[in-house]
């Protein structure tokens, strides 16, 4: 399970990457990649989860999940911005791209 994580969560950088390039950019994004984007990282959370409460994951992958659930929180905020056509907070955007790619990381350490 840790493993699909992973792999889910590094397909749904790729998204965010291009989000928050266009995010910093004040430029239009695209609503049917902001959706595939939640979608697949929503995926890894529920996978990570699972990971998690199969009792198979140590201190590391732990502290990944509270790390993605706050990231997660931040991308619903975000979406919101989205959904009320309003200019994204370069803060938040920034928050929520420091926490997934450290959480990435424990994850990723965690594992090997």
């Amino acid at each position: 399970m840790l493993f699909s994580s992973v792999i889910l969560f590094a397909v749904a950088a790729l998204g965010g990457l291009l989000l928050g390039v266009l995010g910093l950019r004040q430029r239009d994004l695209p609503m049917w990649l902001s959706l595939i984007h939640g979608v697949v990282a929503a995926a890894g959370l529920i996978t990570l989860i699972l990971g998690v409460v199969q009792g198979s994951a140590g201190l590391l992958p732990i502290i990944a999940l509270i790390l993605f659930v706050i990231a997660a929180l931040g991308g619903f905020v975000l979406f919101s911005y989205h959904l009320r056509r309003k200019p994204h907070p370069k803060g938040l955007i920034v928050t929520h791209a420091l926490a997934t790619v450290i959480a990435f990381v424990l994850l990723l350490i965690g594992i090997l």
